[in-house]
């Protein structure tokens, strides 16, 4: 079945801004929240529907990629990393609760319920606090955009500590059961709500949804579960990434605090410079000077390309401004679409300084018939050469 458009699912326009796609996936998330429409499914999966569509336009870089390539440009299993949406049918209730809880408002009350287990169903104990998500930069040659590659990166993070594997005590007789919760990890609350009275579970506030407290703490880490050091981690980046893309590789950021979940790392793609190409999306574009003489006698010259060096046969009268294509000697797509092609510029050299015997050369010259410009019909003018060359 087709994926419904993000934008149809919210009900917003392309041009809204983010204050916009947050009360609009309110509105929905409300109107099809499993409390509302208890057993459900149809309703269910709205709610996740819209959480999917929230999570790709509420992020700028996740939003500019869907409206440029579509579902594809936002699918984790499309070589973008993982960086994409996860896709409704990967997302659970928890995982919709802990990221947008906060569209609901403080608590998010009502919706405590269903997240931690409220409809009936037995409350999931927390545990530790998540970790806070890392931002590096990769930095890639256009060598490198082509073949894709895995780099080594060293990244400074909160690392689980290794004396308590991540618990926070001393040793395993340093921990008892919560006397507050019962060891559950909740307590129960009775709430007054926009959609009435409900009975929800809270974290316990003793132990903090763990269901135990500590009772001697970590030498090393003091109690946190995670201490401050270096890890080398190895990134594979697909062919064909683009500038300013993110890459998102899960569980990699910094270590939660006692035995909590880790932060993810965010991979924000750079690219060098190239001493001959410019990039237009998938083609190369590489700007070729000839002397007015190989224009108008014909010539063969060497070229570059990623793959090495190539002969590219110039007609005789070739004019300035006219294209030549390598095809498939650009660049792959991302999303495995193909692969561009290198376009080739042709400038014309004018010489800036002429000595003597020069100068009376192009003055006999430029007097003859066949050197006054007579562009016929099928000349084409810059802006039909620039149509051309993009199309």
């Amino acid at each position: 079945m087709a994926k419904r458009d993000y934008y149809d699912i919210l009900g917003v326009s392309k041009d809204a801004d983010a204050d916009a796609i947050k009360k609009a996936y309110r509105k929905v998330a409300i109107k099809y929240h499993p409390d509302k429409n208890p057993d459900d499914k149809e309703a269910e999966e709205k709610f996740k529907e819209a959480a999917e569509a929230y999570e790709v336009l509420r992020d700028p870089q996740k939003k500019a990629r869907y409206d440029r390539y579509g579902h594809a440009g936002v699918d984790p299993n499309a070589n973008f990393g993982r960086g994409g949406a996860r896709g409704h049918g990967g997302m659970t209730m928890e995982d919709i609760f802990e990221q947008f809880g906060d569209v609901f408002g403080e608590g998010g009350s009502p919706f405590e319920s269903f997240f931690r287990g409220g409809r009936g169903g037995r409350a999931q104990r927390a545990g530790g606090k998540r970790g806070s998500n890392l931002r590096v930069k990769v930095s890639l040659s256009l060598e490198e955009v082509a073949k894709g590659v895995t780099k080594k990166i060293r990244v400074k993070k909160q690392l689980t500590c290794d004396q308590c594997n991540g618990s926070g005590a001393k040793d395993s007789s340093s921990k008892k059961g919560c006397t507050t919760c019962g060891g559950s990890g909740y307590v129960r609350q009775v709430r007054n709500t926009f959609l009435g009275q409900m009975a929800t579970t809270a974290v316990c506030p003793a132990c903090n949804g763990r269901g135990e407290v500590t009772t001697a703490k970590c030498s090393k880490c003091r109690g946190e579960g995670r201490v401050f050091g270096q890890e080398t981690i190895s990134i594979d980046i697909p062919a064909g990434v683009e500038q300013d893309m993110q890459l998102n590789m899960r569980g990699k950021g910094n270590a939660g605090m006692n035995g909590g979940p880790a932060g993810d790392l965010l991979i924000h793609i750079e690219e060098k410079p190239h001493d001959f190409f410019k990039r237009d999306g998938k083609n190369l574009l590489y700007d070729l000077y000839l002397n007015f003489a190989d224009a108008a006698l014909g010539t063969s010259v060497e070229v570059p390309t990623l793959d090495g060096r190539v002969k590219v046969k110039i007609p005789a009268g070739t004019q300035a401004g006219k294209v030549f294509r390598l095809k498939g000697k650009g660049l792959p797509s991302v999303q495995n679409y193909g692969t561009g092609d290198q376009l080739i510029y042709v400038n014309i050299w004018t010489p800036k300084k002429l000595t003597d015997e020069e100068r009376k050369i192009l003055e006999k010259l430029k007097d003859m018939p066949n050197f006054s410009p007579n562009p016929g019909k099928s000349e084409k003018g810059f802006f039909e050469k620039m149509k051309d060359m993009f199309s």
